[in-house]
């Protein structure tokens, strides 16, 4: 599976993708410790970024063509491991058991390991076709395919991780040449939906009161308990306006050192960001996210083969969707779902399930001309 790499004098290999996310993670490193500087987790997460490197070097060196006919062992691994979160193995963590607890690796969440496995198994399916647009048999193996991690993720429950993944679908489906009427018909049932299971959700229970309040709070954040339900956004809020055009002058204290940013070092490490470096530090972040994606889609554009490029696309768009709906927490315009930001937030599973993710695109782009 691993390729003779030095017969091609490693010429093609992606240095700039490469630096970029050993970078931007550097980077959260450093903001991990501006968080939480009397814990432990920025130690952990050099430990952890040590590891996702390595495991991004095996990927970037291996043919990815062989590990795409081998999607559907990893699928069914990855099942098996969200079907371990729901065992006694699995470890709740805020009242959610989206956790399972490995020998040596320790504490791992599996539904962001999944990810990949899922992307492969799409691109696998996907990227057998020849040509034409995908009939509704093909949409519904999509959809099925989909089903398996986000049924079980939804489970654990981890709304908002199950919502990463269908972006990753919507990718696909769209480069594979879905008909225009799938796509009308999946926003309108989507507009009808949606409404129809939150008013559904709360007469029977199932939407608790502190998602309501959580959802209310981006509708209307002024009537919003800033003590309650209310008090991650505002908090959010006063810690990014407070780091200005620069971050912070010296003398001044961290919301998130004080206590007041509750999870600095995952769900609000943007506003941790935007609070030490300021509106520069968080410009030339989103600048160097913006140049990462920008590599990622020039790779998918020199693929040799349909799968390829479907892998590289399902994670470009599935980064791209995460970071959105990361920063759109901090800004008080999405609600709190517990997305991390690619790269940033600290935690071994999200780290090595992204460098795995972009050697599998390092892979890809040094095989544009192997046949």
């Amino acid at each position: 599976m691993v390729a003779i790499i030095d017969r091609r004098d490693l010429r093609d290999f992606d240095w700039l993708t490469t630096f970029l996310a050993v970078a931007i993670a550097s980077f959260g490193v450093w903001q991990i410790y501006n968080a939480v500087p009397s814990e432990g987790y920025w130690s952990k997460q050099i430990i952890g970024l040590a590891i996702a490197v390595f495991a991004f070097i095996v990927v970037a060196v291996s043919d990815y063509r062989r590990i795409i006919e081998a999607a559907p062992f990893f699928y069914g691994f990855a099942l098996l491991l969200l079907l371990l979160v729901l065992t006694p193995l699995g470890v709740e963590v805020n009242g959610q058991q989206a956790w399972v607890r490995l020998p040596i690796v320790g504490q791992f969440q599996p539904s962001e390991f999944a990810k990949v496995p899922t992307v492969l198994m799409l691109a696998k399916y996907f990227g057998a076709r020849k040509s034409g647009t995908l009939r509704l048999k093909e949409v519904l193996v999509g959809m099925a395919i989909l089903a398996g991690p986000v049924g079980l993720i939804m489970l654990e429950p981890d709304a908002g991780q199950a919502l990463t993944y269908f972006p990753i679908l919507g990718a696909v489906l769209f480069l594979s040449a879905v008909k225009i009427r799938y796509v009308v018909l999946t926003f309108v049932a989507a507009a009808i939906f949606i409404p129809t299971a939150y008013i559904v959700g709360v007469q029977a229970g199932v939407i608790k009161r502190y998602q309501q309040e959580r959802i209310m709070a981006i509708i209307d954040p002024e009537s919003a308990d800033p003590r309650g339900y209310g008090y991650h956004t505002v908090q959010s809020m006063i810690t990014v306006g407070k780091g200005g055009l620069a971050g912070m002058s010296d003398g001044e204290t961290s919301q998130s050192v004080l206590k007041f940013l509750p999870e600095p070092q995952t769900d609000f490490i943007f506003a941790v960001t935007a609070e030490n470096t300021g509106f520069i530090g968080c410009v030339s972040l989103l600048l160097a996210y913006a140049l990462l994606l920008s590599r990622l889609i020039a790779g998918a554009r020199e693929a040799n083969d349909r799968a390829g490029m479907l892998v590289i696309m399902a994670i470009a768009t599935s980064m791209a969707f995460q970071i959105f709906m990361n920063i759109g927490m901090t800004l008080g315009f999405l609600p709190v779902i517990g997305v991390p930001l690619p790269l940033m937030s600290a935690g071994l599973s999200a780290l090595l399930s992204i460098f795995i993710a972009i050697g599998f695109v390092v892979s890809i782009k040094m095989r544009r001309f192997v046949n």
